[in-house]
């Protein structure tokens, strides 16, 4: 079957490329793609050979995939073809993944808002690591995508007040609208300073990195109250040497959680680590449900030939741009 897929040719240089897709194989599914949506921290990042990436050319790119099945593969149970999906399914008109790696979108959930369940399991299992109590106060350093769902899923945990900080006025007024306590602009307001007033001045006993830069770590740590906790759950793309651990981290009794998205448990369910696929079947109910809104971040919407377009606003316009959708249903 003739196919289409976004390929990163070089730095900073985006194609679509034809391929070859077969049938699927044991376990797998071949999926028609109708919508995928572009991450823009770490595919952006990706695509510029950021330090802390690959920086291998050429590769394909994309892990927040919906479409219709066309095929099942022997052995698959549970899936049928005509069933609506998502999964970590690439940028192309076509993918094929494992079943176990899809899930069904809920009947009334639209195919945009689905294709955020992935970065909403990589937001998940940074607040299940923080393990926010009831009432505890959470500061989210950076309202891109992962971030503001971060803010709303703390929020869900009880955190009070939940503060989402960012550089851009317009990401600000979007935590808002989903949520947000309050709200801090970077570089007009000391994020520190406005943290301790927003929390009686003890600081934030919960900390969220979610900005992708290196230096902004400084912050968390400076912002978290006694013995609080940070989670660095952004992928931060270089180094800083700002960092003074005895007084920042040590001194305070800080507790510093890595939560990238690969370590997790692959079956079993336990506090603060729940498996990939759990994640995101709880995501999207919850986005069926109405407790988590992802229709305030879709900003852009492109058909798949102006993939390169779209992904010139992550390099570019990055702040301009949260959530991308690729549209591949005429291709499809």
């Amino acid at each position: 079957m003739q196919s289409k897929r976004v390929v990163f040719r070089a730095q900073d240089k985006v194609g679509i490329e034809p391929f070859e897709i077969g049938a699927p194989g044991p376990g797998e599914v071949l999926v028609r793609t109708e919508v995928t949506l572009i991450s823009p921290g770490t595919e952006g990042a990706n695509l510029m050979g950021l330090p802390n990436t690959p920086q291998q050319f050429p590769k394909g790119a994309g892990y927040s995939n919906v479409g219709r099945v066309l095929e099942v593969g022997e052995g698959v149970e549970g899936v049928r073809p005509g069933d609506r999906v998502t999964s970590h399914g690439a940028h192309a008109s076509h993918v094929i993944v494992g079943a176990g790696r899809c899930a069904g979108v809920p009947e009334g959930l639209s195919p945009e808002a689905a294709t955020f369940s992935s970065l909403t399991a990589v937001s998940m299992q940074g607040v299940r690591k923080a393990r926010v109590e009831l009432g505890e106060s959470v500061l989210v350093l950076g309202q891109g995508i992962v971030g503001n769902l971060a803010l709303q899923i703390a929020r869900l945990q009880g955190g009070y007040p939940v503060v989402g900080a960012d550089l851009d006025q317009r990401r600000l007024e979007v935590a808002r609208q989903v949520g947000a306590d309050h709200t801090v602009r970077v570089g007009v307001e000391d994020v520190v300073e406005a943290t301790r007033d927003l929390t009686d001045g003890d600081g934030a006993r919960v900390v969220i990195e979610a900005t992708g830069a290196a230096e902004p770590v400084v912050a968390a740590f400076q912002a978290a109250g006694w013995c609080g906790r940070v989670v660095l759950l952004a992928s931060s793309r270089g180094e800083t040497e700002r960092v003074n651990f005895y007084r920042d981290v040590h001194r305070r009794g800080l507790t510093v959680l890595g939560a990238h998205n690969s370590v997790r448990p692959r079956v079993d369910v336990s506090s603060g680590f729940w498996p990939l696929a759990d994640d995101v079947k709880l995501g999207l109910a919850l986005m069926a449900a109405g407790r988590i809104r992802v229709h305030p971040l879709i900003t852009t919407r492109v058909p798949c030939d102006q993939a390169a377009e779209a992904f010139h606003l992550v390099t570019e316009q990055r702040r301009e741009a949260l959530g991308i959708l690729i549209n591949w249903k005429e291709t499809a």
